[in-house]
């Protein structure tokens, strides 16, 4: 364990950003999993509404450096394919 103040705060630190980063990562995989139920249901309401609220959190992920942007953007892009073809 670190004993320097500055160590210590930096430990604090990694450690918030360490759940923020869980949290984010949990939201994206569930936002992407409800689009890809809705395409298997082939509900292509539904599928586009849930690609709207996952096109929202991918770009908050990766503005939050949590995803790379161009994964976010990758994402985005084969979900949006994905629905188009319904």
């Amino acid at each position: 364990m670190a004993n320097h103040k500055s160590a210590l705060k930096r430990h604090r630190q990694s450690l918030k950003a360490r759940e923020r980063n869980r949290i984010m990562k949990t939201r994206v995989k569930n936002a992407v999993k409800a689009v890809r139920m809705a395409i298997e249901a082939n509900d292509k309401e539904a599928a586009a509404k849930a690609l709207q609220a996952a096109t929202s959190i991918l770009d908050k992920a990766a503005s939050k450096k949590t995803l790379h942007w161009r994964t976010s953007a990758r994402k985005i892009s084969r979900l949006s394919m994905a629905v188009n073809k319904i």
